[in-house]
């Protein structure tokens, strides 16, 4: 019986484990993005870019979904995807011309 019931655990523990991953390696994932349009991020853009997924997470951002909060003050500053996206190591969050990279209407 504790066989069953251990066994049993593990595979709850499986299933609920895939609800809590952001997005899946090369899938993408879409937040709300205020006035510019939801905010689409794009697993195969960064890994075409030579990125890995443990580059950012859990360095950088957190692996539980909802967790990842930005705001419009928060752009500019080195968190979060600015970390990466700072005009510098790919194209920055300051420049108007840059919003629509992101933010899709």
């Amino acid at each position: 019986m504790k066989r069953f019931t251990l066994l049993v655990a593990v595979v709850i523990a499986v299933a609920c484990a895939g609800t809590v991953m952001a997005v899946a390696p090369g899938k993408t994932v879409e937040y709300p993005g205020g006035p510019q349009g939801k905010v689409v991020f794009s697993g195969k853009t960064h890994a075409d870019a030579g990125l890995k997924c443990n580059d950012c997470h859990t360095k950088v951002f957190p692996m539980k979904k909802g967790s990842f909060k930005m705001t419009r003050e928060d752009h500019g500053k080195d968190i979060a995807c600015g970390v990466c996206h700072n005009g510098t190591k790919a194209f920055g969050m300051t420049d108007a011309k840059d919003c629509s990279k992101c933010h899709k209407k």
